[in-house]
């Protein structure tokens, strides 16, 4: 089975430019491919994974990845999916990003001597003549495919700058100057991206007279076509101190029923057979197949080490265990309860993003200390729960701290 037949089995692939062409190329050369990043934020997120999980896949059959650090694309920001213009970010914002992003593509990826590169756009795009790329490259884009596509035509009723619309041509000359220097010749990214890989691939084509190719994989959603990796904080993010292993695996144990057999095909590396058996797990017996997932997707991003104590967390709270040692755990002074709100020491600790929020949690009766709801938000933590040796936070309805009184 050739590499596409596995991204095919799993559920990656969505869109292909030339599909018999890739196929027999996959199947008989080692092939050089890229995936690029743009450094929107200091972690990448769970909507990375996808595309991280693709070039594990690749490179474990032999390919070569190129992970793309867009530090020049960054500057102007991809409109594709965007009702409105992404806020620009400074040069020491994007190179401070760019080196999150470095450390945690290294779990992944393997980077040693020869098995795969990470580049930097800012390289070549930043010390670009505009006149010159005007005639290298301009001149073979048209204006009017370029409105048609789909990450440009949903911008337009509000209003498309002139400053994104080269973003296509910048992600089109990225391809070309991987092609050039590194024999790149296959594009993968993310469904939204479609317009811009084809672009790139099409750039190649017409400037070199050689063949280029690009596919797309599918983003993560839900069965019912919703994004997926939001959480009540914002996004679930692969950096522990944003969010924590904990929760990271709580997410993935509490997914809805029809989301299991999609996630474990797409974000683990378990045997097809063995995915569709747990897929098909149904009432109680579906809770086994999101233990695994949640396990594996953990280890795959924390480590076992974590996975195993996210579970034993997770266990000890909504299973037989007993043992609270692994639960997300802060420590509170004698002082800070006597001086501080309940909610100002949540605030402190990471519990709330906000004051905001945690209001708004506390006034919908979100909130509950020992299993008591607080509905006060100026409530302060009693003498008689002081004296407890292990005082439980739960936020929602399944995500729990624990606070230790020091």
């Amino acid at each position: 089975m050739s590499v596409f037949d596995t991204l095919t089995e799993r559920g990656f692939i969505k869109q292909v430019s030339h599909e018999q062409e890739i196929k027999e190329l996959l199947t008989k050369e080692q092939v050089t491919f890229y995936i690029g990043f743009d450094p929107t934020a200091d972690s990448l997120h769970v909507g990375h994974f996808v595309g991280l999980m693709v070039m594990a896949h690749m490179q474990r059959a032999g390919h070569r990845p190129i992970a793309l650090l867009g530090g020049g694309t960054g500057m102007v920001g991809d409109p594709s999916g965007k009702d409105d213009m992404r806020k620009m970010m400074t040069v020491e914002t994007i190179n401070h990003n760019i080196a999150c992003f470095k450390k945690q593509m290294q779990k992944f990826i393997d980077f040693s001597e020869g098995k795969a590169l990470m580049v930097n756009n800012a390289d070549w795009l930043l010390s670009l003549n505009y006149i010159q790329l005007l005639r290298e490259v301009g001149v073979h884009f048209s204006v009017n495919r370029m409105l048609s596509a789909e990450c440009f035509k949903q911008r337009l009723e509000r209003g498309l700058s002139f400053f994104e619309f080269n973003y296509m041509i910048m992600q089109s000359y990225d391809f070309w100057e991987l092609f050039q220097k590194h024999n790149c010749v296959l594009q993968l990214g993310g469904d939204d991206q479609w317009s811009n890989v084809l672009a790139g691939a099409d750039l190649i084509r017409r400037k070199e007279g050689k063949p280029a190719f690009c596919f797309t994989f599918k983003l993560l959603t839900t069965s019912d076509g919703r994004k997926m990796g939001k959480t009540e904080k914002g996004a679930l993010w692969l950096d522990p101190d944003k969010t924590t292993p904990y929760e990271f695996y709580q997410y993935w144990r509490n997914i809805a029923d029809a989301d299991v057999e999609n996630c474990l095909a797409l974000l683990t590396f378990l045997p097809m057979e063995e995915v569709r058996r747990l897929g098909s797990l149904q009432d109680q017996e579906i809770n086994q197949a999101k233990t695994i997932l949640a396990y594996e997707v953990t280890k795959l991003v924390h480590g076992e080490q974590e996975a195993t104590a996210a579970k034993l967390a997770s266990e000890a709270l909504f299973g037989s265990g007993t043992n609270l040692d692994n639960v997300p755990t802060f420590n509170v002074s004698k002082k800070e309860v006597e001086n501080l709100s309940l909610l100002d020491i949540l605030c402190a600790n990471k519990v709330f993003a906000s004051k905001s929020e945690g209001r708004r949690i506390i006034t919908q009766k979100g909130l509950y200390l020992n299993d008591n709801v607080v509905d006060n938000i100026d409530y302060k933590i009693t003498i008689d729960i002081q004296t407890n040796e292990n005082i439980l936070i739960r936020r929602g309805k399944k995500t729990y701290y624990r606070m230790l009184l020091v």
